[in-house]
């Protein structure tokens, strides 16, 4: 049963719950229940409901206009939604619970706090263009966390290394190709530690030539494992080799789900096979 948000203080939160209550293993890294998201009079997102489980790699594929990228910013609330809930880590994302069900919108400080958890890679790269390579990915933890500037450089080091840039943590964005620009902005978003990490289509802005570089380290991301992956693509191979589970969307809804054999490979959706013959052929 979805609730509208409310604005009244007496509630209760799940955030300061117990935790020897809770069995976080088993918690899943996101739910979503009968979210609904209006811009207006338009309405982009229909009684959505999903669980994604700890340590999944969650492909999301269909249309333009599916509501794609609106149910990635709405599970760490650069969106608020209309109705429902979105619970990660076992927490309410973006509102408070009141004991009699309804719900009220965080202030923006708590929200802000709550997406610290939630790493986000997004379709243009978003880096200051006034900051080094190795600047953008220790300003998050230095700025958001308190991170000593000593403690973090070292990390950020690795993780550039890491998504191949090792020898480029002096180069400032301009200086870099736009798939060197968005690994450096996976590089950002690890950097925070996160248990979760949303994909916008992370591809999208680049050269044909660029794709390449950026999916390797979204593969060697999947593949290590301990982090909860959710990327909305228009990358089908990227999605049958690395997906656990595949999502299709249209008009705002879930319409089929399974491994990438069973939605990619023999999808029992009529429009299903309709977005997939136009996109392979």
């Amino acid at each position: 049963m979805t609730k509208e948000p409310m604005t009244d203080d007496a509630m209760t939160d799940p955030s300061t719950a117990d935790p020897s209550t809770t069995d976080s293993a088993a918690t899943p890294m996101v739910t979503l229940r009968g979210v609904c998201k209006h811009f207006g009079h338009h309405q982009v997102l229909y009684d959505v409901d999903l669980t994604v489980p700890r340590g999944e790699t969650l492909c999301i594929i269909g249309p333009s206009g599916s509501g794609k990228s609106t149910m990635l910013r709405c599970i760490n609330h650069l969106e608020d939604i209309s109705a429902g809930q979105v619970c990660v880590d076992g927490n309410l994302i973006g509102y408070r619970l009141r004991s009699d069900g309804r719900l009220h919108e965080l202030h923006h400080r708590r929200a802000a706090e709550q997406r610290l958890g939630i790493g986000m890679v997004f379709q243009h790269f978003n880096l200051f263009p006034h900051m080094t390579a190795l600047e953008n990915v220790t300003l998050g933890p230095i700025k958001a966390k308190g991170v000593a500037k000593s403690e973090i450089e070292p990390y950020a080091r690795q993780l550039l290394e890491r998504v191949g840039l090792g020898d480029k943590v002096t180069a400032y964005p301009s200086q870099l190709s736009g798939g060197q620009q968005q690994r450096v902005a996976i590089a950002r978003a690890m950097a925070m530690r996160p248990p979760l990490i949303l994909f916008d289509e992370p591809t999208s802005a680049l050269d044909p030539e660029l794709v390449g570089e950026v999916l390797d380290v979204m593969k060697d991301l999947a593949r290590t494992g301990g982090i909860t992956l959710i990327v909305v693509t228009h990358e089908m191979g990227f999605a049958r080799e690395v997906a656990d589970r595949v999502i299709f969307m249209d008009a705002g809804r879930i319409v089929e789900e399974g491994t990438p054999a069973e939605v990619l490979g023999d999808p029992q959706h009529a429009r299903t096979r309709s977005f997939l013959s136009a996109v392979l052929h």
